[in-house]
């Protein structure tokens, strides 16, 4: 387990992002977990957010020209991830997309530097994968490679498929997702902790249950 993954799990019990209990999914799932990162929402955690975005990049070692975050959730996301590189020592340009094209001004559909290059794309989680696809057709559109995907969670569930929402993703695009923690992490993390042994098999029992067979 990465040292980062871990660390970002005890930031996101600290913020109450993550939670257990009992949650529906929009997959209409009794989840014993639930993630939230719009939570992250104010600048001290966004920072800390982007830290560590910024190490999952930089641990994947994905060869890349420039960020790219969907709107409207991935625009803070992008922004914090290319500071925290920054400061990391790989300073590298950014944009993201208007839900609606401008027709004066500067126009367009994006905004910061123009789309070149391979693009990696910063966004909270994948479900459906709909801002995915969304956004490599910008990219794409724009001339520029789509290189990977940077998340914050893989829940390492099912989608429309056996595969998980990301897989399919991967297969669908041919593009590398990256993620800072994933269902696994959290497991072995609940497994080191004796404190939170009592959520354990609840979050195990859901794995089998509705985890792809890939990561069975």
């Amino acid at each position: 387990m990465r040292s980062f993954s871990t660390e970002f799990i005890e930031f996101a019990l600290s913020r109450e992002v993550l939670r257990f209990g009992e949650f529906m999914t929009k997959a209409g799932r009794l989840s014993p977990y639930f993630f939230n990162s719009g939570l992250f929402n104010d600048g001290e955690s966004l920072s800390k957010l982007g830290e560590f975005y910024a190490k999952a990049v930089l641990d994947s070692k994905i060869d890349f020209d420039m960020l790219y975050g969907p709107a409207y959730k991935g625009i803070p996301l992008v922004s914090a991830t290319a500071i925290a590189l920054a400061d990391m020592g790989c300073n590298r340009p950014f944009c993201f997309n208007r839900k609606e094209a401008k027709d004066h001004g500067e126009g367009g559909n994006t905004v910061g530097a123009p789309l070149k290059g391979r693009v990696l794309i910063v966004d909270d989680v994948i479900s459906a994968g709909t801002s995915v696809r969304e956004s490599v057709e910008i990219i794409k559109h724009a001339g520029a490679e789509p290189c990977c995907v940077a998340i914050s969670l893989d829940r390492m569930e099912r989608g429309l498929s056996e595969k998980s929402a990301v897989e399919e993703v991967e297969s669908l695009h041919g593009l590398p997702v990256i993620s800072i923690a994933n269902l696994d992490d959290l497991l072995c993390y609940l497994e080191m902790k004796s404190e939170m042994n009592v959520y354990l098999e609840k979050v195990r029992d859901y794995r089998n249950r509705y985890g792809a067979k890939s990561h069975a």
